[in-house]
């Protein structure tokens, strides 16, 4: 792991071990490669007529002039957008005010540093975030760090709620509390709907 906390794939030199399907598919291999990370990667359809593991008469031959390829992330974007936290009703009236005047919509995390499901879902949410950086902002609020003024002007009976608030106007919400990955596919679809 890079101190970026990004894994990049690397290739080491070594043996690679071919595995013949049968002697009918002569020309499409599968084959396992080892990554300095001691993760393996199953390449498959790997067309060449060169020598392979063939499993029938167990032959073990080397394999020269392997081409692998890798799909790279892209770096430019980041992968991950902190939320920023909501501390007040005049500051989520200053934020409202800035998306209103940039066309844009925002989302609100209502949140509870005691609630586990919450916790579990912001990071989830973050990563989200930054597919949709330039889009969306995402915003939190803890509950238990603000007026109650703001998180009644939520309305916000359960934990996590998330909302989506466009032209300074509460749109739609997703109430948490099933698993997290359904949470995050049914905020992608409401941000679909507004977007």
């Amino acid at each position: 792991m890079s101190a970026t906390g990004l894994l990049y794939p690397h290739i080491l030199y070594g043996e690679v071990v071919v595995y013949q399907r049968d002697q009918q598919h002569q020309h499409q291999h599968q084959c396992l490669v080892s990554s300095s990370s001691g993760r393996y990667v199953f390449l498959s359809s790997l067309k060449s007529s060169s020598g392979c593991w063939n499993a029938s008469f167990g032959q073990r031959i080397r394999r020269r002039n392997l081409r692998v390829e890798a799909t790279w992330p892209d770096l430019s974007r980041p992968s991950v957008i902190e939320m920023e936290s909501i501390d007040d009703s005049e500051h989520l009236d200053q934020i409202l005010l800035h998306a209103q005047q940039n066309s844009q919509p925002i989302i609100i995390d209502w949140m509870a540093a005691w609630c586990r499901k919450c916790i579990y879902l912001k990071p989830k949410l973050e990563k989200l975030a930054a597919e949709y950086d330039t889009k969306i902002k995402f915003y939190y609020v803890d509950v238990n760090k603000v007026p109650q003024t703001l998180v009644k002007r939520g309305n916000i009976s359960k934990m996590p709620t998330i909302q989506l608030w466009k032209d300074g106007e509460m749109k739609a919400e997703v109430i948490g509390g099933h698993k997290a990955w359904l949470v995050i596919e049914e905020v992608r679809e409401m941000i679909l709907k507004f977007v």
